[in-house]
């Protein structure tokens, strides 16, 4: 299994490029959406996430490929992007036809949960512009060949949206390719996006096809089943007995199948509650495993972005020339700490993270 061998910084503009649509977040706090009077807004999409996370925790340079409807909700999302400091200069702008009928933004109705009550999301994103993104219409030489990237990340939620957004995400993995640069990918299985398109038959024919080009592909436990169809003996349905010791199982199945990888991460956890989760990682990476320190029983505030603050730590440690076990300690402090804060992206710092690394305390900082 080959390593990875990353771009020097001085020879690219990005550290990290994102392909992914990105959404309004209407949190209605400690209360349901059903029942809501009033929502907090947040900014939120799993390939930006991993972005956004990079840049404002970590201080790398990234930026976002993505598509809005050129209107009031398009423009707060561009004010919430800017001021997580992500770059936009490759967002297509699409002229709105003042009621939505033929382009729009997606908008994700999520709820926390709290103990017995889990959290439950609904988006309204039919007809975005994200999803209506075809072949030819980003200009993937001049983002990987001119400008230069070391790393692009992609995930299985983009690749649901639509017929087309697969082949977009084929065709910049592909310029990516060409250029040297490390491509990600994050399985981030989502029933609801493909139940109505093929199911998990679907998902699995598209993202089968797409794992092809990725060099790290990351999920959490289900993913791996649910996306790419891996099953492991012995495991239940709900995956709820998924160990390391199963995971790693499965992994042997993964990169015999897919000799492109050259490392497979995933987030471990345990539900006891939806504010009780025994949280932890694995890596496979220049053929060993690598577990993150495991944190039973962490106190959950907001799950959500929980996956993709790991795989923005974890892709921290790679391009800054940390080791397989600092890159997975690394995504899932990020990870942890992101789901102590409410919204979809990480609230943490460099400092905050690292510290926990040494095996700080929630003890007062003053």
């Amino acid at each position: 299994m080959p390593t990875l061998t990353i771009k020097p910084p001085d020879r690219c503009k990005w550290d990290l490029v994102s392909l992914g649509e990105v959404m309004i977040r209407l949190d209605p706090g400690d209360g349901r959406v059903r029942t809501a009077r009033s929502f907090a807004v947040w900014e939120g999409g799993g390939e930006y996430n991993v972005a956004r996370g990079l840049r404002r925790c970590f201080g790398l340079r990234t930026a976002l490929v993505t598509a809005f409807a050129d209107n009031d909700v398009g423009r707060l999302l561009e004010d919430l992007i800017l001021q997580g400091g992500v770059d936009m200069s490759h967002v297509k702008w699409v002229e709105f036809d003042g009621v939505g009928r033929k382009v729009r933004n997606g908008l994700n109705f999520t709820e926390r949960g709290f103990g017995l009550r889990g959290a439950r999301g609904c988006s309204d994103r039919g007809h975005t512009a994200a999803s209506q993104m075809k072949p030819g219409d980003v200009d993937w030489k001049k983002i990987f060949h001119e400008e230069g990237a070391r790393w692009f990340h992609c995930g299985g939620i983009f690749a649901a949206l639509s017929e087309t957004t697969p082949e977009v995400a084929r065709e910049a993995m592909i310029a990516a390719r060409e250029a040297g640069t490390i491509i990600s990918y994050d399985l981030n299985y989502r029933p609801s996006l493909w139940q109505d398109t093929g199911g998990q038959a679907k998902a699995r024919q598209v993202n089968q096809e797409l794992a092809r080009y990725v060099d790290v592909v990351i999920g959490n436990e289900e993913d791996f089943t649910a996306a790419l169809g891996f099953e492991v003996e012995g495991v239940d349905a709900n995956l709820s007995n998924l160990d390391p010791a199963n995971f790693k199982r499965m992994i042997a199945q993964v990169v015999a199948a897919y000799p492109n990888f050259r490392a497979v991460a995933t987030t471990l956890r345990t539900v006891k509650s939806a504010t009780l989760n025994d949280w932890g990682a694995v890596l496979y990476y220049d053929g060993q495993f690598h577990e993150a320190i495991q944190r039973p029983s962490l106190e959950i505030l907001d799950r959500v972005g929980g996956g993709d603050s790991f795989a923005s730590g974890l892709i921290y440690g790679f391009l800054t020339g940390k080791s397989a076990q600092e890159c997975v300690d690394y995504g899932a402090a990020h990870g942890a700490l992101a789901m102590t804060t409410p919204g979809d992206t990480s609230m943490a710092t460099k400092t905050e993270v690292e510290n926990l690394l040494k095996g700080g305390s929630a003890r007062v900082a003053r």
